[in-house]
């Protein structure tokens, strides 16, 4: 793992078409801006492992219908 220090503003690239950038801090939270192209699928990790785990269920003949809907609706 590579580890960063950046300050608010400053960003980080990854390969020539991949930029992601400090933009706040407060506490113990951070946000970042991800910009990268539309081909690019971003998620946040937890959800994630959800897909992971919904799409092995699913390799295995299960499917949480529910489920795949909250995760693909943005309401998980």
């Amino acid at each position: 793992m590579l580890a960063l220090a950046r300050k608010i503003n400053q960003s980080i690239m990854i390969g020539s078409d991949i930029e992601i950038t400090l933009l706040e801090i407060k506490g113990d939270q951070v946000k970042i801006g991800i910009n990268a192209p539309k081909s690019v699928p971003i998620y946040r990790k937890e959800i994630y492992m959800q897909i992971q785990d919904e799409n092995k269920k699913a390799s295995e003949g299960e499917v949480d219908v529910e489920v795949l809907n909250k995760l693909f609706s943005g309401k998980a």
